[in-house]
């Protein structure tokens, strides 16, 4: 299967971005995979795959390589008297901001590209943390309490302390700041109004329990993969999410009951239905008390969580073979016609 990897975009998470697309060129050997990087100024590479590595793109070497434009149906490569089209399905791999956030999906479904990944209404309840709030109350779906404080507002917490602090619509811990006491709030404000204009204020229970799972659906049916309990210090932080961005082996299965896996798979279902179709999501949940709880929906988890599934190509492969169609309207000038009829024109 021919399928093409878009990756990089301007956002604080570029360079994870690349770390995952390297990352998945070694675990989707049986695809004919074509490379398209976006750079930090929204220009577009077709990239060698003999040159996807780190450097490539630290050292301005991708600039080198054939540029393209977006049409109708595909990315254009120009030549000195033709065009190259490559017009497979796209697996978008842009983390954060261009990626997540709906402007990629609206420029792929502007030019009728199919594509792997989430929707734009699903980029918009999934990449700010306050709508993801707002999605999980529509849905009967348990979150931690929370506050919304803004740059240009300030106002005094009334959750107790202690709190963890994060930008609304960052991801891989950028930002985020544990505060155990009011005096230590300012600074990890100051930290996150750094990335973000708005952040949300959530209570820090030490030592919850996390579960991680991830899903996909095809042909009308959610496909699990296992459920991971993350290794994890006070937190898990930007250095440990980074490096989870790189794995590619599988990881332990969570030795929890049945009855948990059930709930955490029905909240999952909950989450995606009517929303994520199209995309491979993950699910990071919190178990308070036998509660489930969901912390954050990954709507383009780092290396597309690849090191949960036992067979990651083959789910790609299904996954690609049943993505959801944009219907157009088919424009007819009928109602132009019997204006400029009954005129006479």
């Amino acid at each position: 299967m021919k399928l093409n990897i878009l990756f990089g975009g301007a956002s604080f998470e570029h360079e994870i971005s690349i770390v995952s697309a390297i990352t998945l060129k070694g675990k989707l050997t049986g695809f004919d995979l074509g490379f398209i990087f976006c750079d930090q100024d929204h220009t577009f590479y077709l990239i060698d795959p003999s040159k996807m590595k780190a450097r490539t793109f630290s050292k301005g070497e991708h600039k080198k390589m054939p540029k393209l434009q977006l049409s109708k149906g595909g990315f254009v490569q120009k030549t000195l008297f033709s065009s190259i089209k490559h017009s497979a399905k796209i697996l978008n791999l842009i983390h954060g901001a261009d990626g997540e956030d709906g402007t990629m999906a609206a420029l792929l479904e502007f030019f009728s590209l199919k594509y792997i990944g989430p929707r734009m209404d699903a980029s918009v309840f999934s990449y700010d943390k306050r709508y993801t709030k707002y999605l999980c109350d529509a849905k009967k779906i348990k979150t931690l309490q929370y506050e919304v404080l803004t740059s240009n507002e300030h106002k005094n917490l009334t959750i107790p302390y202690p709190v963890i602090i994060k930008p609304a619509r960052l991801g891989s811990s950028i930002g985020v700041s544990i505060v155990k006491e009011e005096s230590e709030l300012d600074y990890a404000l100051d930290v996150a109004f750094e990335f973000d204009s708005a952040v949300i204020a959530e209570p820090f229970i030490s030592g919850v329990k996390e579960y991680n799972l991830a899903g996909f659906m095809a042909k009308d049916k959610i496909y699990f993969s296992i459920i991971e309990e993350p290794q994890k210090n006070e937190f898990l932080d930007f250095e440990k999410k980074y490096m989870d961005f790189s794995r590619s082996e599988q990881v332990l299965k969570a030795t929890i009951t049945d009855k948990l896996v059930a709930k955490l798979k029905t909240n999952f279902e909950k989450v995606y239905k009517g929303l994520f179709e199209g995309s491979l999501i993950r699910c990071d949940f919190f178990v308070i008390d036998n509660e489930v709880y969901l912390n954050e929906i990954n709507p383009i988890p780092g290396s597309m969580a690849n090191y949960l599934f036992e067979d990651f190509a083959s789910s790609i492969e299904m996954l690609a073979s049943s993505l959801p169609h944009a219907k157009r309207p088919q424009v007819s000038y009928e109602y132009i016609h019997s204006i400029s009829k009954a005129k006479g024109k």
